[in-house]
């Protein structure tokens, strides 16, 4: 298995086919996935974060920790955990002032982030999540919907509605040897998948644990 710098072709791509979501967070710094046979799989993608607290409660500042935003692949890789595992120590050497990386697993995607617990990532409990509106047959992010309609008053008054949401299951991987104990001390169990799985988050995969393997590095851009 092979990790690139992926291209905005490509991040692009991945996102808008193979991840639920259907959009290309902002400022993404990704990786393009490639199987044994050559094959692109997809791209793996981090990001700042829309919250600018976002690392606050770890004592951390911006730039110190970034969020994993999307794992858009569409099936072809060997291992999901394996390209995981691979792109967080790729995170080490491009990004060597990351300490935290955090993710959210979607309640409303029945998704409970087994990825992660398969990953040995620490769940700290539930993340606030920031409600969609429906607008025009799509679900837009309350910024967008303010730009929309000139404001999220003039939305309500338009019956434009608000979707109802659950909060998101949040994981930290420490990077830094030293935010281990402060995580492991914010960590509680792993949720169940009450039900049954899908969009992802159900495919399966192996758990290597701690992984070794050498990545052999390409900087050139993709195209898919």
């Amino acid at each position: 298995m092979r990790l690139e710098i992926a291209s905005s072709k490509a991040i692009k791509y991945a996102c808008l086919n193979f991840h639920y979501a259907k959009a290309v967070p902002v400022s993404p710094f990704a990786f393009s996935i490639f199987n044994d046979a050559g094959e692109w799989c997809g791209c793996v993608l981090y990001s700042p974060g829309a919250n600018p607290r976002l690392g606050s409660q770890y004592g951390l500042k911006n730039g110190q920790v970034i969020e994993l935003t999307r794992m858009a692949l569409n099936g072809k890789q060997e291992s999901t955990s394996k390209v995981l595992a691979l792109s967080l120590k790729l995170i080490k050497k491009y990004l060597p002032v990351c300490k935290l990386v955090i993710s959210f697993a979607d309640q409303n995607e029945n998704h409970v982030g087994i990825i992660y617990q398969a990953t040995n990532w620490i769940f700290t409990g539930i993340g606030q999540s920031t409600p969609k509106w429906l607008y025009k047959g799509r679900k837009v992010h309350q910024r967008m919907i303010a730009g929309y309609c000139g404001s999220v008053a003039n939305a309500t008054k338009m019956g434009i509605q608000k979707e109802k949401i659950m909060n998101k299951y949040r994981y930290v991987y420490p990077l830094e040897k030293s935010l281990i104990p402060l995580c492991k001390s914010l960590g509680k169990p792993y949720p169940k998948l009450a039900a049954l799985p899908h969009k992802g988050e159900g495919q399966s995969f192996q758990t290597e644990g701690a992984f070794d393997s050498t990545v052999p590095l390409n900087n050139s851009v993709i195209n898919p």
